[in-house]
């Protein structure tokens, strides 16, 4: 950053977010991060995948976009559920 510059990155507060996690028919654990665009990897195992979903969403939150999105989220309540079709 350049003196005197106006630009600063301000400290970002921890925030949860929801992830969607299944597991594959090739036995890899897809994981989703549904509030950010984009924002999806796998793993081998369960461990794996939450490790490589961290590294995906500081990614995301490098573009200006993604930031604006986490600044306006404010869920009050989240609940995930199946039905068989």
């Amino acid at each position: 950053m350049r003196k005197g510059s106006s630009t600063t990155k301000r400290a970002r507060r921890p925030q949860p977010l929801p992830l969607i996690v299944e597991k594959d028919e090739d036995g890899y654990y897809v994981v989703e991060c549904p509030t950010l665009p984009g924002c999806y990897t796998e793993g081998k195992t369960l461990d794996e995948a939450l490790k490589n979903i961290q590294e995906v969403i500081a990614l995301v939150l490098e573009e200006k976009t993604a930031r604006e999105i986490l600044q306006e989220y404010t869920p009050r309540d989240i609940s995930f559920h199946t039905i068989t079709v």
